[in-house]
């Protein structure tokens, strides 16, 4: 017999939470982007949790906690209406549409939000996956993230409908 995995679930972000996001953070970059940045852009972009910004960065945005069995497994953030401004899934579950199901909310509620459309500066590790979603690529960006450059693409989708 199949064993049943737990079902996914989602709950807003609370300030507590910051500790084991930032933990999440680091986990998905430094796992999950080496072959798309260096370890010197990996470790300049993974600093990014070690501030007290972070935690207020998730405050200002609508943020999003994906949990399994209670316990959180990734999360995505909304900035205003219409920009993604975060989306990180811890490695131990890539591929099992927890970032599928976060981004489906935060379309979701970016149309609740009166949005248009969508955008996301996405990593290039992220890229295709935005891209699979019916996101398309405006522009190339270039970061400054502690010394270091690190790449991305602006990527916009419009919302319709089929939401």
């Amino acid at each position: 017999m199949g064993q049943t995995l737990p079902k996914p679930g989602l709950r807003p972000f609370l300030p507590d939470d910051v500790p084991v996001l930032a933990a999440i953070f680091t986990a998905s970059i430094e796992e999950l982007t080496g072959d798309d940045y260096s370890e010197a852009q990996q470790q300049a972009w993974m600093e990014a949790a070690e501030d007290e910004e972070f935690g207020k960065r998730l405050a200002a945005d609508l943020t999003l906690i994906a949990t399994l069995e209670g316990s959180p497994v990734g999360f995505a953030s909304l900035r205003g209406a219409d920009h993604i401004r975060m989306l990180y899934v811890h490695p131990a579950v890539r591929g099992q549409g927890i970032a599928t199901m976060l981004v489906d909310a935060l379309e979701k509620l970016a149309g609740g939000r009166g949005a248009t459309s969508l955008t996301v500066d996405a990593s290039d590790t992220a890229e295709g996956f935005f891209a699979k979603r019916g996101y398309t690529a405006q522009q190339r960006n270039s970061v400054t993230i502690n010394d270091e450059w690190l790449a991305n693409t602006t990527m916009k989708k419009t919302l319709g409908a089929a939401q």
